[in-house]
């Protein structure tokens, strides 16, 4: 995962108002792993910023992968 990607939560975080399956975009990487995701509505307005772990993402792709990206997926 790198800066500007999509992602979306795999956890419920009730005590953040997050929970899974909401979409957000990774706007920094502190450490390898470790990122500030914004989560916006549908009109761009920012409803949370939090930073989360690689492990509570799920990376999303609007096109086809291709065989070389799968592998790392």
């Amino acid at each position: 995962m790198k800066l500007l990607d999509v992602v979306a939560l795999l956890d419920d975080l009730p005590e953040l108002k997050l929970y899974r399956g909401q979409v957000g975009t990774i706007v920094e990487e502190y450490e390898p792993g470790n990122f500030e995701v914004e989560f916006s509505d549908t009109m761009g307005r920012a409803y949370a910023i939090e930073t989360l772990q690689e492990n509570q993402l799920m990376l999303l792709h609007h096109e086809p992968l291709q065989d070389k990206e799968l592998a790392s997926v």
